[in-house]
C-alpha cells in the first residue's frame, strides 16, 4: 500500500467524467482508515463540471436515523440543477457522506456500536468521527474531485443530528468552512440521557456544544451562518437557533434565523431546500 493510500481512504468505485454531459450523482466507497471500516458518500457534480478548473463544495450531513442517501430523499441533487440552470447559484459540487449515528464527534478512540440506553432498538455509533470528517473525507474529495480548496470554496450544513454536528464542525475548524447551515439542528441547552453515550464528561459535551462554543469563543465575522426550524417542531429546536443567532449577532457575525412552517422530518427540510442552496450557493 502506497503512503497516500495509508493517508486517505480508497475509492473501491472508479468515477469517470470524460463522457459527462449531464450532472450526475456517483456513489463513491471508501475505506477509513481513523474508523477502520469502509464508508460510502454520494457526490453530485453539475453538468458544468467538466468545463470549469474548480468549484465550491457543500457537505450537507443526514440526520441520525439516515445516511448518505439524504442526497435522494430531499432532493437536493434535482433542486440543484434547476437552480444551476436558472441562474440562482453557482455550480458546485454536494457531498453527502455517511456519519451514521455520531453526531459527528470524536466519542472514543476504538470504533463500536453499542445499543441505546434509552432506546433500545435504536444503534449508537461510536468513534474518532470527527477525525473521519476532517482529516479523511475532506482531503480526499479535495484531492480526487475539482474543487476550491480553500475555506472561501467549502461549505457545511446538515439536518437534524447533522446539523449540530454542521454547526460544531464550523465553529472548531473555521478554517475550513466560510458558511455553514443549522437545518432544524438538534441543539440541547443540556446533556439529556440518551445522548450521554456520546460524551465522556461534561467538558466533552461542552466541547462539541454549539451554544456553548458561541459563547466561549470568537467566531469569524468572515463566516456566515444559517439556521431554521419548523414552527410545530416536536423537539421545539426553533428555540435554541434562536438562541444561537443572537449570540452570533452580538458578536458581529453575518447571521439569519429562519421560522418555517412544519414539523421535525424529511418533508420539512426537502420542503426548503432550495433556500438551502440559494444561501450556500448565492452568486
Amino acid at each position: 500500500m502506497s503512503l497516500w493510500e495509508q493517508a486517505f481512504p480508497i475509492i473501491t468505485k472508479k468515477v469517470s467524467f470524460k463522457k459527462m454531459i449531464k450532472s450526475k450523482v456517483e456513489k463513491v466507497d471508501l475505506y477509513s482508515n481513523i474508523l477502520e471500516k469502509k464508508m460510502s458518500m454520494l457526490v453530485y457534480l453539475p453538468t458544468t463540471y467538466n468545463h470549469l478548473n474548480s468549484l465550491p463544495v457543500l457537505y450537507f450531513l443526514h440526520q441520525r436515523r439516515g445516511d448518505e442517501n439524504i442526497m435522494f430523499e430531499i432532493d437536493i441533487h434535482t433542486t440543484a440543477d434547476k437552480l444551476i440552470e436558472t441562474g440562482k447559484i453557482e455550480p458546485m459540487i454536494i457531498v453527502c457522506p455517511r456519519m451514521e449515528n455520531s453526531r459527528g464527534v470524536n466519542s472514543s478512540i476504538v470504533c463500536k456500536k453499542i445499543p441505546d440506553p434509552v432506546k433500545s432498538h435504536r444503534t449508537i455509533h461510536l468513534g474518532r468521527y470527527e477525525d473521519y470528517f476532517i482529516d479523511e473525507i475532506i482531503p480526499f474529495i479535495d484531492k480526487t474531485f475539482k474543487t476550491i480548496n480553500d475555506r472561501k470554496g467549502r461549505y457545511i450544513g446538515g439536518a437534524s443530528a447533522g446539523g449540530y454536528t454542521a454547526l460544531h464542525n464550523a465553529f472548531r475548524h473555521q478554517d475550513k468552512f466560510s458558511k455553514v447551515g443549522g437545518h432544524m439542528p438538534a441543539l440541547l441547552l443540556e446533556l439529556e440521557d440518551e445522548y450521554k453515550s456520546f460524551y465522556r464528561d461534561m467538558n466533552d459535551w461542552e466541547k462539541y456544544d454549539p451554544l456553548y462554543i458561541v459563547k466561549h469563543n470568537d467566531i469569524s465575522s468572515e463566516m456566515k451562518v444559517y439556521l431554521d426550524a419548523g414552527e410545530k417542531d416536536e423537539g421545539r429546536f426553533y428555540e435554541w437557533c434562536s438562541i444561537v443567532h443572537n449570540m452570533l449577532k452580538k458578536k458581529g457575525v453575518n447571521t439569519q434565523n429562519h421560522l418555517f412552517p412544519g414539523h421535525h422530518n424529511t418533508e420539512y427540510v426537502q420542503s426548503n431546500v432550495s433556500k438551502y442552496l440559494e444561501f450556500y450557493g448565492s452568486i
